[in-house]
């Protein structure tokens, strides 16, 4: 249609590539959009930099960081070492009845490591790094992922593109999730904290200090809100599951690691289940 807008089609390019994460497909239709549709490049620019802020901040859903690529033959046959092949080795010393086999689709997170070890070294399987609270290398995602794909959309219209965007003030600020069961954490001893604060408390009293004790009713209410927030958000995701098998009255059997509505719906369990226990603190 020449005179509206009625749909764009990309070809050949990461909207429509399986070997990217969901992040940069997501990303690079909305920039076309932004600059094709809308004629706003500062929106598109201020959208990328908003994202990137996000992915260092570690504020994004771990469903948009997944790659997965085709094991085609097993290990000893691949002439270079790649990710998904070394991490369908260690999931099947792990358990081998649940690793990937050949013809299968292995999806993958980057974590970070040592310094220098190679991208193989660090793929990790997206459930093993959501039960563990391993962190991510969103410096990987971002020079590896996101950088040449958006370079080759704003080189052409944006003066400086790499300089406006991957360098800046939203790139300073970098958050990093702490490991539950590696490195040291493996010797410490947790302590309870109070809810409202989060200052160490010990005692009798479980749940606030002494100086949010004035804070009980608002923090209790805060509790319970986030409890059923979460509660809706997994009820939702369930229910697009059970849809999306084609019965309403059976449970989830889905365990298709490709798709990334089982990846939130496993981080929305994880999480209700953490905010349960906040919940279970409070005795009245």
């Amino acid at each position: 249609n020449p005179e509206k807008y009625d749909k764009m089609d990309t070809k050949g390019i990461e909207t429509v590539r399986r070997d990217n994460c969901l992040l940069v497909k997501n990303l690079v239709t909305e920039c076309l959009h932004k600059i094709l549709i809308d004629r706003d490049i500062q929106g598109a620019v201020q959208y990328v930099k908003n994202t990137i802020s996000d992915l260092l901040m570690n504020r994004l859903d771990l469903s948009l960081l997944v790659i997965t690529k085709g094991l085609t033959k097993t290990g000893d046959d691949y002439e270079v070492k790649a990710a998904h092949v070394e991490l369908a080795e260690r999931m099947r010393k792990r358990d081998a009845a649940t690793a990937p086999g050949v013809g299968d689709r292995v999806p993958y997170i980057i974590v970070k490591a040592a310094k220098g070890a190679k991208a193989y070294e660090r793929s990790e399987d997206p459930i093993y790094v959501l039960e563990n609270n391993i962190p991510i290398d969103p410096q990987y995602y971002l020079e590896n992922q996101i950088s040449k794909p958006i370079l080759r959309i704003f080189e052409p219209i944006l003066k400086n593109a790499s300089k406006e965007l991957l360098h800046g003030s939203h790139t300073r600020s970098i958050s990093i999730s702490t490991p539950s069961n590696s490195g040291i954490m493996k010797f410490a001893k947790k302590q309870l904290t109070c809810i409202g604060c989060k200052a160490l408390i010990s005692g009798s009293n479980k749940t606030l200090c002494s100086h949010c004790k004035g804070r009980e009713a608002e923090l209790y209410c805060k509790t319970v809100a986030n409890v059923s927030e979460l509660e809706a958000l997994f009820g939702k995701l369930w229910t697009q599951c059970q849809e999306c098998q084609g019965s309403l009255h059976q449970d989830v059997l889905c365990t298709s690691r490709d798709c990334p509505i089982f990846y939130r719906r496993k981080k929305a369990q994880k999480d209700m289940a953490e905010a349960k226990v906040q919940l279970d603190r409070w005795s009245f």
